[in-house]
Order: C-alpha cells, then structure tokens, then sequence
C-alpha cells in the first residue's frame, strides 16, 4: 500500500511551519537544515514559504494531491511530526481534514488504510 501522504502535501502547502529556533541548531542536537528556514521572532524560526499569504514549504518536492512528499522528511521540524492523517490511527485529524479540503482533495476515510486482500476489507461485487 502506498502512504496516502505520498500523493497528498496538502499541509505542506497551507500551514505555517513554526518552530523553535533550537531544532536548527546542530551544536544543541538540532536536525532542520538552517539554510531552509526564516526568522519569526527570537524564539521561532519557520520553514522557508510556509509564512506566505499562499504557503507552500521549500522542502515539498511534487505536485500536491498527485506525487508529493518532503525532501527532509528525516530531518523535519517537530510540528511536522506532530500532523497525522486521517484515520492513519483510527482517527480523524482536524489539521489533516483542513489542508485537503483547502486543495479540493477528498477526506481521508478508514478505507485509505486497508492493504488490499487485507481479510477486514469490505467484499465488492
């Protein structure tokens, strides 16, 4: 089963990534690349065109709701961890639910999750 999040990247292109300085900081165990993010204030720093009237961040490489995915999914900052789909672990995801709709792209469902030949799957036919 492919990741529903590899076609998606909706979030990607419609949340500010806000984070604290210190995850850029490699001295203090920091892993986001520094060269990728901007200054918001003394203590946040944001991923580099999520703090746009029409965000999208410079580690989303694709096309949203086609082929997307992040160019530093190792190394993202914790708020991005923090997002989970829809339904991923049985429930729905507010934050995932409002980027897709803000893309035109469908909800999530429980049945985005079920490997086919899974023996839970619903028969067809």
């Amino acid at each position: 089963m492919e990741h529903p999040c590899l076609r998606c990247g909706a979030c990607c292109a419609f949340f500010r990534v806000a984070f604290h300085w210190s995850e850029a900081d490699a001295f203090l165990g920091g892993n986001v690349p520094p060269e990728l993010t901007e200054k918001l204030d003394p203590h946040r720093l944001a991923m580099r065109g999520t703090d746009a009237a029409k965000p999208r961040c410079v580690a989303l490489r694709g096309t949203v709701g086609e082929a997307a995915h992040c160019g530093i999914y190792a190394q993202r900052p914790s708020v991005c961890r923090e997002v989970q789909p829809s339904w991923e672990f049985g429930a729905i995801s507010p934050q995932c639910d409002k980027a897709r709709l803000a893309h035109g792209l469908p909800l999530l469902t429980a049945q985005d999750w079920i490997e086919p030949g899974d023996p839970d799957m619903p028969r067809t036919g």
